[in-house]
């Protein structure tokens, strides 16, 4: 069975854009995945541990057929791959992928929470995912709505990346 599934990227070292762009590149060629559609890329304050340098973020659309815990342990292995050390939470990383949707449904683990429990107060994500999906609903809303009751100051919109934007 395809689902789809929506990923958050970011990046905050080692020229974040182009890591994001990179990642962008390896989630098209994931097995059993097709159809990656990306938003523009963002920069974005920091959130948490503010004593950092800006983010790049992005969200992808694709289909699937790996379940959500392999295509969890596919995100995970990318961020490895990439060279993501996790020293304490919202540490500056060379790349964040968090898997938000899987299809509609609700998964609640140790190792996996979907849809991701933030999304819907962050600016970071909403904006990109609002690129690609503007009715998708949250169970909070839609992602429009809760966009437009998220603080969006120190968000800003980059660039369409022509070579992300299907797959």
């Amino acid at each position: 069975m395809t689902v789809t599934a929506y990923i958050a990227l970011g990046s905050n070292l080692q020229q974040p854009a182009e890591q994001v762009r990179a990642a962008l590149a390896a989630l098209a060629a994931l097995p059993e995945c097709s159809g990656l559609r990306a938003s523009s890329l963002y920069i974005t304050a920091p959130v948490g541990y503010a004593d950092q340098p800006d983010f790049i973020n992005a969200v992808a659309r694709l289909d699937t057929t790996l379940s959500a815990p392999a295509l969890l342990a596919q995100l995970q292995a990318l961020e490895a791959q990439f060279g993501r050390e996790r020293s304490f939470r919202n540490a500056p990383r060379v790349l964040d992928l968090d898997l938000l949707l899987y299809g509609d449904q609700r998964i609640d683990t140790l190792e996996l929470s979907v849809p991701h429990p933030r999304m819907h107060e962050r600016a970071f994500v909403l904006a990109p995912l609002a690129e690609l999906a503007p009715a998708l609903m949250l169970p909070q809303g839609s992602v429009t709505a809760c966009l437009a009751a998220c603080a969006q100051d120190g968000i800003r919109r980059l660039d369409i990346p022509p070579e992300s934007r299907q797959g």
